[in-house]
């Protein structure tokens, strides 16, 4: 059975309201009793209740976390810094994998908020009307983290994508390509594969080179999705001296899609990544890519999180992180 409250209250001799107050961190005990409470909580082995305590609070102390695939390194990484963070703020994780799936995204929504959570951190591919609805019905906060809706209805925390991508490209044309193929996420319409495509599109406009479906190709942020988009560029006549890919795990399928064809990299392509996950440094050569402070992101979002929860005030509900390049040996 159970140890309750009323077993180690008995078993020292004081009142339930007097073990609560040890159990809460309440000052306002004598030491004597104090150590005559603990020693009895250690003798039964009493745990308190979290569920009984969230309903007398009205708070649990727990977040939840739902992230599209666990065993992704980019949302692994993420998940870290929300956890250190929730950590420091004494607060419980139950963390949900949503397999990039809509009907399974709304489900453990609900099931979190049935768990009552006094809030939610939440990365989904595609932040769709229906999402926000949700959001907007959520009776705690929830905060988006490397995820945003069109309209910045939703608090959150990411990078300039637009910009980011922008960046990689224009520093392959600046190189001298004219022809910069893009390995894109899946789902042109989702926020931020958008917002990537469009700083594809803005360096190429700018630098004066013309857009090219052929060497364009969607992935889904895989290691094989990159070698099959690698397989598609090739497949014409007109193939690129360059790729920029949306995320690290598709760059190195393209990697060595390209060395199993006999392509030295970076003197017959050079490639640069998105997110500079540890993949990045596990690859040879070692892979050029967009720094994306993944672990950054998910601290700030849990720590944005927390101000919500607590009522403070939030300057800003949408904040942007700096992005910077770090070259490495796939690009020259």
């Amino acid at each position: 059975m159970n140890v309750t409250i009323y077993d180690v209250a008995r078993e020292a001799n004081v009142s339930m309201a007097t073990v609560s107050r040890v159990v809460n961190g309440n000052p306002n005990v004598k030491p004597t009793t104090r150590k005559k409470v603990l020693e009895a909580i250690e003798r039964l082995g009493y745990r308190p209740n979290a569920v009984a305590r969230g309903l007398a609070s009205k708070k649990t102390t727990t977040v939840g976390v739902i992230i599209p695939d666990i065993s992704n390194i980019f949302y692994a990484e993420l998940a870290r810094g929300i956890e250190d963070i929730a950590t420091m703020y004494k607060y419980n994780i139950i963390l949900s994998n949503s397999d990039q799936n809509k009907e399974k995204e709304m489900h453990l929504l609900n099931t979190m908020l049935g768990k009552q959570v006094d809030g939610i951190v939440f990365m989904g591919e595609h932040i769709t009307e229906e999402h926000v609805d949700e959001f907007e019905r959520s009776p705690v906060p929830i905060v988006l983290a490397a995820s945003f809706d069109e309209q910045l209805a939703t608090p959150s925390v990411n990078i300039d994508y637009e910009q980011a991508a922008y960046d990689a490209v224009k520093a392959l044309a600046d190189k001298g390509h004219t022809r910069i193929g893009f390995v894109t996420g899946p789902n042109a319409a989702a926020a931020v594969n958008y917002k990537k495509m469009q700083g594809y599109q803005r360096a190429l406009q700018e630098t004066g080179l013309s857009f090219d479906e052929a060497i364009v190709a969607e992935g889904d942020y895989t290691y094989d999705s990159g070698m099959e988009a690698f397989e598609k560029m090739w497949e014409g006549a007109d193939r690129p001296s360059a790729v920029f890919v949306a995320s690290d795990e598709m760059a190195l399928g393209v990697i060595h899609a390209a060395q199993d064809r006999g392509f030295h990299i970076p003197n017959d392509l050079e490639i640069i990544g998105f997110d500079n996950t540890r993949l990045a440094l596990m690859v040879r050569p070692q892979l050029t890519t967009v720094v994306q402070p993944m672990y950054d992101i998910g601290a700030v979002a849990m720590r944005l999180l927390t101000k919500y929860m607590n009522k403070e005030t939030v300057a800003d509900h949408t904040v942007l992180l700096p992005h910077r390049i770090q070259f490495r040996n796939s690009t020259k």
